[in-house]
């Protein structure tokens, strides 16, 4: 599906930790990137790709890093509490092999045009973000189909708990971040 301007897509930026579940403020996919690229989750995130302890890891993700819900605004952070959805979905690659691979491999995806995508907080996933019309589908069965869609076409499990319209996606560091040029503040 390529892309309907999303130019001002808002969606939930919370603070640090994930138990914070009263957003903070609403960004844009530019703002991300800023986060992202820049010097904020620097830190924590060295620190995290560090920790070998699953656990400890875990536990260090969820208390230092920010976070968004990027498929929408919400008065806090659960399906019940969706005001607006942003016309977007997060899609997350965990335990990957062939990271920058499948980075290409996305950015050239001829059905879904990439509006962000970064590498995840431990460095071994990606978190994709595309467009997608409520308009049309739910925002689960739009899940479903591009879990199918993924599984089929680049032999890739996707992580199944992205079909949360209220899914956390923590934001890391990534100063190669892609963000569609569209996003970006002239």
């Amino acid at each position: 599906m390529k892309s309907n301007d999303n130019k001002t897509a808002k969606f939930s930026f919370f603070k640090a930790p994930v138990t914070n579940t009263t957003p903070y403020k609403s960004i844009t996919l530019n703002h991300a990137f800023n986060v992202i690229t820049g010097e904020y989750c620097k830190p924590q995130t060295l620190a995290l790709r560090s920790i070998t302890d699953k656990n400890h890891n875990r536990e260090f993700k969820a208390a230092n890093f920010p976070y968004v819900t990027f498929s929408g605004i919400f008065k806090t952070r659960g399906e019940n509490s969706l005001i607006q959805h942003s016309g977007l979905i997060a899609i997350d690659f965990d335990h990957l092999e062939a990271i920058e691979e499948t980075k290409l491999q996305l950015l050239k995806d001829p059905f879904f045009e990439t509006q962000l995508l970064f590498i995840s907080p431990n460095g071994n996933g990606l978190k994709w973000i595309i467009t997608i019309d409520i308009q049309d589908l739910s925002h689960a069965d739009y899940f479903r189909a591009i879990f199918y869609y993924i599984k089929q076409t680049y032999s890739i499990e996707i992580d199944k708990a992205c079909k949360d319209v209220s899914r956390a996606t923590f934001l890391s560091y990534d100063p190669s971040a892609f963000i569609h040029p569209k996003h970006l503040v002239q």
